[in-house]
């Protein structure tokens, strides 16, 4: 929330729409700050869009998951998976163990780093469960 109203203030600001008379009482943010807290949520947003990232994460959260194992339990193609996991595990999002079996048996849990982002996933849903709602009732 303070993201948003600081890049709107800004705007208003910027544009003439208020002057700073208005906003005596308010912590005014720079544009440098504004455009700091930009560029980090479009980080944020690289790292975990996508149709699959979340759920991939969510997943993991639970219990480490073998390949066929998470394919099967989030519905997600095996091309899919790989590609999604190569970039999780690029992000150091996710840890990718091979165990040397046989055959060869490799298991996905999420990283510390990973469970990081427990908090911004737990805030998503209930935005989006406070959205579907006020959408569909």
């Amino acid at each position: 929330m303070a993201i948003c109203y600081t890049f709107v203030t800004t705007y208003l600001l910027y544009t003439g729409y208020i002057n700073y008379t208005i906003m005596e009482d308010t912590i005014l943010h720079s544009l440098e700050q504004c455009s700091k807290s930009r560029r980090a949520m479009q980080d944020t947003l690289e790292v975990i869009s996508g149709k699959w990232k979340l759920p991939i994460l969510i997943t993991l959260l639970h219990k480490p998951r073998r390949f066929k194992e998470l394919a099967r339990e989030i519905g997600i193609s095996p091309r899919m998976l790989s590609k999604e996991l190569q970039d999780l595990e690029a992000n150091r999002l996710v840890l990718r163990t091979v165990y040397e079996t046989k055959p060869v048996t490799v298991e996905y849990s999420i990283t510390e780093y990973g469970t990081s982002l427990k908090g911004v996933m737990e805030e998503m849903s209930k935005w989006g469960h406070a959205h579907r709602v006020m959408m569909f009732g």
